[in-house]
């Protein structure tokens, strides 16, 4: 395999603001969520909170999370559709400058934009307009690299238009022709509530890996704790990965179970920190690691992201990596 991983995601230009609570709750918006927009909803929020600019990059979930498989020594591939535009154009460079090789679809029409909100609590609140990633289709999916990886790795943020479901889809059943893994990310709350029927079918049917956090995972698995959502989850995928913010996260294998702790650091924004963890879970897995060094390893990613303001790293300690990983 050439490729360790092959991420599927909406590709969005990130713009990051900080802004005070009583901002969100004047823009009627709730904390902590993510929020699908048109176009016009996003200008009137971003012309509100300019004057807060404080980062913005190409971005998007799936693009994070391919970003620190990179940054970790692996090799990651990304396809999304963006615009023939500025943002466009910016996007694909951003994923040469990381290492990460773009399979993106470039078509008439304006590239996504996420602008994330960022309170004093670090908690992120998202309005994201989609723009031309929601006619990703089934034609811009690039079968030859995704059959040279070894995991397929689908965002729930996909399961939105018709012809986004059509090339998760054509890549889910291409992947497994092909004996490629597939991992698949709840996402959001949002998405779970959105497609909780879809998405428990795709998990049973196709996915060999689950990852998401305690609510997503609750609210998919109709339970009230993460320890039970993560059991439940075993009557649909081999391994699970549910994370519980500063309380750590969970990982299971099989009937085997794994409690990993959070790495400490002091929390100044939790944007990306999701994306980052997953990165630590699908690079440990292509990488031999065990398991329970796996989620250590994905909890020190994770907490790295916490700690700086920005969805994701600059740099790793990479002598902290070996630590964890046991290459020291």
């Amino acid at each position: 395999m050439i490729y360790d991983v092959f991420g599927m995601c909406n590709p969005l230009y990130d713009i990051q603001v900080e802004v005070s609570d009583a901002i969100i709750a004047d823009l009627g918006l709730n904390k902590g969520g993510m929020h699908l927009v048109e176009e016009a909803q996003q200008r009137d929020i971003l012309a509100k909170t300019y004057t807060h600019i404080v980062n913005s990059e190409p971005g998007g979930s799936g693009a994070n999370t391919m970003i620190g498989v990179s940054m970790l020594g692996g090799n990651a591939a990304y396809m999304g559709r963006v615009g023939r535009d500025e943002h466009g154009k910016l996007y694909s460079e951003g994923l040469y400058t990381r290492k990460v090789r773009p399979c993106t679809a470039a078509e008439e029409g304006t590239t996504g934009i996420c602008l994330v909100m960022i309170t004093p609590d670090a908690q992120r609140t998202m309005c994201t307009f989609l723009g031309i990633a929601r006619d990703l289709h089934p034609n811009d999916l690039d079968v030859e690299t995704l059959k040279a990886s070894k995991y397929l790795y689908v965002t729930g943020y996909l399961w939105d238009t018709d012809s986004q479901k059509e090339t998760v889809l054509k890549a889910l059943h291409t992947a497994k022709a092909a004996g490629v893994k597939v991992a698949f990310s709840l996402s959001d709350p949002f998405c779970v509530a959105r497609n909780k029927t879809d998405f428990l079918q795709l998990v049973g049917e196709h996915v060999d890996l689950l990852i998401g956090n305690s609510e997503e995972a609750q609210m998919l698995t109709d339970t009230t704790t993460p320890h039970d959502a993560i059991h439940a989850l075993a009557n649909y995928c081999n391994i699970a990965a549910v994370t519980m913010d500063s309380r750590g996260s969970l990982l299971r294998e099989g009937d085997v179970l794994y409690e990993i702790p959070s790495y400490p650091v002091t929390p100044i924004d939790t944007t990306g920190a999701g994306d980052f963890y997953a990165s630590g879970i699908l690079y440990g897995l292509t990488h031999g690691l065990s398991l329970e060094r796996t989620g250590h390893l994905a909890a020190y990613i994770a907490a790295q992201v916490v700690a700086k303001l920005g969805p994701r790293l600059e740099e790793l300690d990479t002598r902290e990596v070996a630590r964890i990983i046991g290459k020291d």
